[in-house]
């Protein structure tokens, strides 16, 4: 079965989406519905040279759900979906993939995501690290042991775990995790403490925005992080996409999963490769491929 898998933060580059604006009718056409909805120029900062500027959620968060989905558009008949998944905020791509959303209410609800995450950011000092190099079950051990907000936030691959939480709690955490025998313990550059509590300030207005949008049933299962299985029912689609907010990204166990249902291609669709190293990582036996418009 083909399953196709979406990006999420931190894929972003200089320039992305610019030979997807030049080459596609349909790719401009989507690019200036986004600046009307997001009532700034986006294409200006995505194929610009200000770094910094694309790095900030509200602009990063939109630039990769709309990369995403003109290249799922201008992919054409490569693009035919059995089942779909995105790594935390790709799994908004994902459900408009699966025709839970359209492109318009999926972009809307990734502004409202990116500047409810912002202002949360902006109230706590919070932080994340990537864990490298050991089981699962020591640094969750390690984590519940300290006091504070601190815990597992993505499950990349076997071997690489990120946490996230307050700061002090998160460098108390990786001294702690080396000292444990972990091969690294990476402070990360992101500004603020994705999927963990310190995001509730900001579920109560994605929740918000996200119970006002139909979701459709989807054309395949849409494989969410919370769970790391096949939902098709809306309204639990709808649900764990709120708690996706402070709860970990299962990806290790969503890919798992997948494979076990069936998967035995992932296409990444949208900027960089990263997903792709991460399923080679999580199991050699699976093909994986970069998604290509057809121009």
């Amino acid at each position: 079965m083909k399953a196709f898998i979406f990006p999420g933060q931190g894929s972003q580059f200089l320039g992305m989406g610019k030979e997807l604006y030049e080459n596609s009718k349909k790719g401009k056409k989507h690019f200036e519905q986004a600046n009307e909805i997001l009532g700034f120029n986006i294409q200006e900062i995505m194929f610009g040279e200000d770094a910094e500027k694309l790095k900030a959620t509200k602009v990063t968060q939109p630039s990769i759900f709309i990369h995403s989905f003109i290249l799922s558009e201008v992919m054409d008949e490569l693009f035919i979906p059995e089942m779909v998944a995105g790594h935390s905020l790709g799994e908004f791509s994902a459900l408009v993939a699966a025709g839970v959303l359209s492109y318009e209410d999926g972009l809307n609800l990734v502004k409202e995501r990116a500047l409810a995450m912002q202002e949360a950011c902006d109230q706590t000092d919070g932080t994340m690290a990537a864990i490298l190099g050991l089981e699962n079950k020591i640094v969750e051990s390690i984590c519940n042991d300290i006091k504070g907000v601190v815990g597992p936030a993505n499950y990349n691959c076997p071997g690489q775990l990120v946490i996230s939480g307050a700061r002090d709690q998160i460098k108390e955490a990786c001294d702690k995790l080396t000292n444990a025998g972990a091969r690294r313990a990476i402070l990360l550059p992101v500004g603020g403490a994705f999927h963990s509590s310190l995001m509730d300030p900001a579920k109560s207005r994605l929740s918000k925005a996200i119970k006002n949008i139909t979701f459709l049933k989807p054309i395949c299962p849409v494989y969410q992080n919370v769970c790391a299985k096949g939902v098709i029912d809306p309204e639990e689609l709808k649900e764990n996409l709120i708690a996706q907010l402070t709860a970990p990204v299962r990806w290790t166990q969503t890919i798992q999963k997948m494979i076990k249902d069936g998967a035995s291609t992932f296409t990444e669709v949208g900027p960089g490769n990263v997903l792709q190293g991460l399923v080679r990582k999580i199991d050699r036996s699976v093909k994986t491929y970069s998604g290509n418009p057809t121009f």
